[in-house]
C-alpha cells in the first residue's frame, strides 16, 4: 500500500500584513480583510467562515492526496477583528469554528483573560499552531520544546513593531500539558536538575520516624543549586521555620501558592513580583532536613495539592 509522503519543514514564507489602522479600506489594501462583527450578515465574517471550511478540507485531504504542504499555506488567510467587551476566548473561537489554540498562538496571547485588553485580533483561516521564532513567553518556550521535531511551514507576519516569524503546524492543537499551562493551572519545576527523593502523600518522616502526610515533593540537589519560581506571582512570605528552615511563599492566580523550603539562601524580597523561571533562592539543608534538597509545595485555597499533577519540565529557561 502506497503511503503519502510525510509533511516536511519547508522554506516557504507567506508574508501577511497587519493593518495600519482600523479603517476597512486601509486594512484591505494591506491584505488584512476586516471583520466588524461575528455575524453571518457581515460579509467579511461570512467569507472568513468559507475560508476556514476550505482550509479544513485541504488539511483533511493532505495525507490522502499526497499534496505538497504548501497548499495549506496557500489556503491560509488572516482577518482582523477587534474583540468586543462581551467576547471571551472560548466563545469567540467557537463562533469562528477554529481552535482557541490557533488564536492564542498566532496572537501571542499569554493568558485567557488577556483578550479583554487585546487590540485587533488576527483570525487565521487554517487551524493549527503558530510557534514564533524565537519564542519569548513561557507558553511559547514550552511549545517550541515539545514541538521541536514536528514539521511545519515557515510564515512571516509583518506587524507594526516588525516582522514576526512563525513555524505553522497545520491541524495541530494543544496537548494536555500545553493546555494546562495556558489555562494557568500548570507550574514548571523549580530546579533544572534534581533527583526526586520523596513524593507527595503518606510516608515515614526520615527525621522523626513518624508516619504522616508529606504535603509536597523533595528534590535533592547540591547545596547552592539555583531555585526558580514555578510560576509568576508575588512573594508574600519569607522566613525561617523549625521544619521548613529558610523558606519562600509565592502567591499565584486562582488562589494558588507555592512554597520553597530548606533553602541555604534567599535571593528575592518580600512583595516582589516574580516571573516564571525567576531566580528566587538556593538549595540548602536548613530546618528539619537530612541533606541538601528543596522541599516544594503547591496549595490551592489553602489545601495541599500533589505537585506531580501540575509540574512540567519542558521549556524551562
Amino acid at each position: 500500500m502506497k503511503h503519502a509522503a510525510p509533511i516536511l519543514l519547508i522554506s516557504l514564507t507567506i508574508v501577511l500584513y497587519e493593518t495600519a489602522s482600523t479603517q476597512g479600506a486601509e486594512s484591505m489594501e494591506l491584505g488584512f480583510p476586516e471583520i466588524s462583527r461575528l455575524d453571518s450578515r457581515d460579509p467579511g465574517f461570512k467569507q472568513y467562515l468559507a475560508d476556514v471550511e476550505f482550509a479544513r478540507r485541504r488539511i483533511f485531504n493532505l495525507e490522502r492526496t499526497g499534496e505538497h504542504p504548501r497548499v495549506i499555506a496557500e489556503a491560509l488567510t488572516v482577518y482582523a477583528y477587534t474583540p468586543k467587551e462581551t467576547d471571551d476566548l472560548l466563545s469567540l473561537a467557537a463562533r469562528c469554528t477554529i481552535s482557541y489554540a490557533s488564536l492564542v498562538t498566532l496572537n501571542r496571547i499569554a493568558h485567557p483573560d488577556s483578550l479583554k485588553h487585546h487590540g485587533p485580533l488576527f483570525l487565521p483561516s487554517a487551524p493549527g499552531l503558530f510557534i514564533p521564532e524565537p519564542p519569548l513567553s513561557d507558553l511559547e518556550q514550552l511549545l517550541a520544546s515539545t514541538r521541536m521535531n514536528e514539521p511545519g511551514i515557515a510564515i512571516t507576519l509583518n506587524r507594526k513593531e516588525g516582522k514576526v516569524h512563525f513555524r505553522f503546524i497545520p491541524g495541530a492543537d494543544f496537548n494536555p500539558t500545553e493546555r494546562t499551562f495556558f489555562l494557568h493551572t500548570g507550574f514548571r519545576y523549580p530546579l533544572r536538575h534534581y533527583r526526586l527523593t520523596s513524593s507527595f502523600g503518606m510516608r515515614v518522616n526520615p527525621v522523626t520516624g513518624v508516619l504522616r502526610n508529606h504535603n509536597g515533593v523533595d528534590l535533592a540537589a547540591p547545596t547552592g543549586t539555583a531555585v526558580y519560581a514555578a510560576r509568576e506571582g508575588v512573594v508574600t512570605e519569607i522566613g525561617e521555620d523549625r521544619i521548613y528552615g529558610k523558606y519562600i511563599i509565592i502567591r499565584h492566580g486562582n488562589n494558588w501558592v507555592s512554597l520553597y523550603g530548606h533553602l541555604s539562601k534567599i535571593d528575592t524580597v518580600l512583595r516582589k513580583q516574580v516571573e516564571s523561571g525567576s531566580l528566587i533562592g538556593r538549595v540548602g539543608s536548613t530546618g528539619q532536613s537530612t541533606g541538601p534538597h528543596l522541599h516544594f509545595e503547591l496549595r490551592q485555597n489553602g489545601k495541599a495539592q500533589d505537585p506531580d499533577k501540575y509540574l512540567f519540565q519542558e521549556g524551562i529557561r
